[in-house]
């Protein structure tokens, strides 16, 4: 008999935990298992990715209410007498402006405030799995019915006092917690030590078959740029350290070297780059490509692939940009030497414009040393199928 699976992540868009998710759904062996998936945001560019067998919930009531307008909402709490959800919206709209909040405090506020007009999931799973930090473990946490519960962290989770508190009332109901890294373990058991036995690491999973026919599906167009082309993909926030990439394009261009630097993503930080990119005149060489559902295209045709990440559990996409061959220049966040080998396969450098920059630099003119790394790229393991054993071990 099948065992009935809940996967739980925020959205499908174009990011880290949610490639890692489809990529595990496309692996699954479906005469074992029966798989509904629930979102929080729907119509997200790997939305077109999930394989045909996994049944895509309906977006829940509250959903759908919070996609309206403010006034197609106040009609539609005066037709259904939902005045709860209204009060819900306004309370959360109300707190989140006050000022500007992590991602964790972002999270616990939009439970304390909306969990209660969040319905409870009807179905009794074997196994539900809420695939990212924050909302999806407080929904599955407290919203399903299952026999064992499963929470993945896919960032290096350090917590302050409040927020580690409200967190661990969800996380006693789960039976083991994965994290994505060596690196994002250590953080978490340091966050929380009671929870060590009950951690356990798999790694993304990256499939270099499925990369690089995904690579090769691109649009063939011809790109006549003659310079270097620079690749960065990461969401348009805090955390990806644009701040620090855009000082190291202004460096690169006042030293007259000729490139254009390329970004896949978006995100609250776009007015401020923009503005930063217009202020700066490096419209021709910082260039915004917004999000694309296939990135690899854009991978396989750069010359190096930048990461300016102040923080990340594991670090997607410079793994996809290995698979590639395309060498890694990358700031030291915490995990980034679980794949990463300065000077062997890409460059670590420190987290801040000068050593990105002369990082690049290095690459450009040091033609031996890129050749060298080109040529370990291409004698390195690819992937980490093996991962799916892991996760077959967890669920049984």
């Amino acid at each position: 008999m099948k065992k009935n699976i809940l996967f739980v992540i925020d959205s499908l868009h174009c990011a880290g935990a949610e490639k890692s998710l489809v990529t595990l759904l496309s692996m699954l062996d479906y005469s074992r298992y029966s798989v509904d998936l629930q979102l929080f945001g729907y119509g997200g560019e790997l939305e077109d990715l999930i394989p045909k067998e996994v049944n895509l919930l309906r977006p829940m009531k509250y959903t759908q209410y919070s996609s309206l307008s403010l006034t197609e909402s106040i009609k539609y709490t005066i037709q259904k007498l939902e005045f709860k959800m209204l009060l819900s919206r306004f309370k959360y709209s109300a707190k989140i402006r006050k000022q500007k909040y992590s991602n964790p405090q972002k999270a616990r506020i939009f439970w304390q405030n909306v969990s209660d007009v969040i319905e409870i999931n009807p179905k009794n799973y074997d196994i539900a799995i809420s695939y990212a930090q924050g909302v999806p473990t407080f929904y599955v946490a407290e919203k399903v019915k299952a026999k064992e519960k499963f929470a993945w962290v896919n960032v290096s989770y350090r917590l302050n006092k409040n927020e580690k508190k409200f967190q661990k009332a969800y996380y006693d109901q789960y039976k083991k917690i994965i994290a994505v890294s060596d690196s994002t373990k250590e953080i978490l058991i340091e966050t929380f030590p009671e929870y060590e036995d009950k951690i356990n690491i798999i790694y993304d999973i990256n499939n270099p078959h499925f990369i690089s026919s995904l690579a090769e599906a691109g649009p063939k167009d011809e790109d006549f740029f003659d310079g270097i082309k620079i690749l960065t993909i990461g969401r348009l926030a805090n955390q990806k350290g644009y701040d620090v990439a855009l000082e190291a394009c202004k460096k690169l261009k006042e030293e007259g070297v000729n490139f254009k630097w390329y970004v896949l993503g978006k995100g609250p930080l776009q007015k401020e780059i923009e503005k930063y990119i217009k202020d700066h005149n490096l419209s021709e060489h910082f260039i915004l490509l917004g999000v694309h559902a296939n990135p690899y295209p854009f991978i396989k045709k750069s010359d190096i692939y930048v990461q300016t990440s102040r923080y990340e559990g594991f670090g997607l996409a410079i793994a996809e940009a290995r698979m590639l061959n395309i060498p890694v220049v990358t700031t030291r966040f915490d995990a980034v030497f679980n794949q990463m080998i300065h000077e062997k396969n890409g460059l670590v450098v420190d987290m801040n414009a000068n050593a990105i920059s002369e990082g690049i630099k290095r690459l450009i003119k040091d033609s031996e040393l890129k050749q060298s790394i080109i040529d370990y790229l291409h004698s390195e393991k690819k992937g980490n199928l093996e991962e799916i054993d892991k996760f077959y071990q967890l669920i049984g």
